[in-house]
């Protein structure tokens, strides 16, 4: 099989469509159906479920992917590698991300690196802890940020901490001025995410055995935030989640220090492509730079 059966596989699996596949490598719908044919008949058996709501992998597909990822992964270093060696400063890098990270980081660190390698294209990928720990485990991206609860095998450097802490509609009243005793906390009615949204919040719960009630199951932080400004009950949360809050909630810290470190997470950084290491070194000196500056990661240097 060459190069191109393999990017063939990867354009007809992202965009779940011949038709799109071509018109995103510019070839005809034809020449896509032709490759996939020959991939599956030299490899024996489908990739594919053709049907009319779309193009599925199969289960023996599903199997392939992460290694014809790698293939093209590893084709993407080569060609960044001699771009450097040329003397450009070129390539691609993808990074997965949580919610309250993308919103809080991303914007900033984005535009700084942005306008040091102009050249390099940025892709960024949105999901939940476990979304991310998945894309790095199949080189869908290349950069993770993700929890060190959730971090794995994989290799992570901590690039920032921040405490649990709770959130409640304006008119909830605290037995202590100023902050939530976990003691008050039992009984409460909780908005809580799905699992694998917030690990670090449920390993909390676990810990303190706050079970609470309600049936909530949400997927992102300020669903949450708005199910508790409407009176439906309480919310755990990392304070990075309530930097910029659009809603009149309060916020209260716990009589418990819990924290939550984020981790740059990654697979394989001894052979990772050259803008991939220079995203790393960026990301890990904007966040120290700023945490010796003082100032929010968020916040531009001065």
């Amino acid at each position: 099989m060459t190069l191109l059966s393999y990017q063939v596989f990867m354009a007809v699996v992202e965009q779940q469509s011949f038709q799109k596949a071509a018109q995103v490598l510019k070839l005809t719908p034809s020449a896509i159906s032709h490759a996939v044919s020959a991939m599956e008949s030299e490899l024996g058996s489908a990739l594919f479920v053709r049907s009319r709501q779309g193009i599925y992998l199969t289960s023996y597909g599903k199997e392939l992917f992460p290694y014809i990822k790698n293939v093209l992964n590893s084709d993407e270093y080569l060609q960044q590698a001699v771009a450097q060696f040329n003397g450009m400063q070129k390539g691609l890098v993808r990074i997965g991300t949580f919610n309250s990270a993308c919103v809080e980081w991303m914007p900033s660190l984005l535009k700084g690196f942005e306008r040091e390698y102009p050249e390099v294209r940025l892709d960024i990928y949105q999901g939940t802890y476990r979304d991310v720990y998945q894309w790095l485990k199949d080189g869908v991206v290349d950069l993770g940020f993700l929890s060190a609860s959730s971090v794995g095998e994989l290799s992570g450097t901590p690039v920032y901490e921040d405490r649990i802490v709770c959130v409640t509609p304006k008119d909830f009243q605290p037995r202590h001025p100023g902050y939530v005793t976990v003691e008050e906390l039992r009984g409460q009615r909780f908005v809580v995410q799905r699992e694998g949204c917030d690990a670090d919040v449920n390993h909390f719960m676990e810990k303190y055995h706050l079970s609470g009630t309600g049936g909530s199951r949400i997927l992102d932080d300020m669903s949450a935030i708005a199910l508790v400004m409407g009176g439906y009950g309480v919310c755990l949360v990392p304070e990075l989640v309530v930097r910029h809050l659009p809603f009149p909630v309060s916020v209260y810290p716990l009589d418990v220090e819990e924290k939550r470190t984020i981790v740059l997470a990654t697979v394989r950084s001894q052979v990772s492509a050259p803008a991939v290491h220079r995203m790393h070194d960026y990301i890990t000196e904007h966040f120290r730079a700023a945490a010796a500056e003082g100032r929010p990661v968020s916040a531009p240097a001065e």
